[in-house]
């Protein structure tokens, strides 16, 4: 079900010339897949979520996580294609009808974070998130069932230095937690989010091999 899903995202028509960001924001035709990386980690006063940059650096141990994986972004980020694949961007939070036997998706709503970009955010998402809250996704094992996926692995371009891509995406999206967790001041999930990303960092990419 989870590799039909993240397949059938994968497989939305995609062009070079469809815009990057946010579909509630602004349609911007300068920005890159990479230049929303590199947006997404510079704490922006002119955003809603400001002045969670201060409130890590606060925290020596969970700063020191943080600095290590955006140092480890940048080194990653020239290596992440200019794709424009769909990408949910919110798929673990209750937002994937399934059927009663989970054999497959049903519906996929709660499009707000939606936007186009490299097709292994979505993988990163799972296998980062799932690692700290959702047990059973971890079980199925995403990183191994979207390299499987046959309606996947026609496009061989998609697949070049993919376990650099969802490493740096699963550091990025942990990065981009603890803001967003700081920010909340869910100090419960902040912790949670650095133990994770120390793992992630400790551990490096994952094997490439199917």
């Amino acid at each position: 079900m989870l590799a039909s899903l993240l397949a059938a995202l994968f497989n939305v028509p995609k062009s070079p010339d469809l815009p990057v960001g946010w579909h509630w924001q602004p349609r911007r035709s300068d920005l890159t897949w990479r230049g929303w990386l590199s947006e997404r980690l510079v704490d922006d006063p002119r955003q809603e979520v400001h002045g969670w940059r201060a409130a890590l650096a606060a925290q020596s141990e969970i700063d020191r996580v943080y600095r290590a994986g955006k140092e480890r972004v940048r080194a990653l980020i020239e290596a992440c294609p200019e794709r424009r694949d769909l990408v949910h961007g919110d798929l673990l939070h209750a937002n994937v009808l399934v059927a009663e036997d989970a054999s497959r998706p049903n519906a996929v709503f709660s499009w707000k974070c939606s936007l186009r970009g490299d097709f292994l955010f979505d993988t990163a998402w799972c296998t980062f998130c799932s690692a700290i809250w959702y047990p059973g996704i971890a079980a199925a094992d995403p990183w191994d069932r979207v390299r499987r996926e046959p309606s996947m692995r026609d496009d061989a371009g998609a697949w070049i230095d993919a376990p650099v891509r969802h490493h740096c995406y699963e550091l990025h999206i942990g990065l981009t937690a603890l803001a967003w967790n700081v920010w909340a001041g869910d100090s419960e999930a902040l912790q949670q989010v650095a133990t994770q990303l120390a793992v992630v960092l400790k551990r490096g990419p994952l094997p490439a091999n199917a």
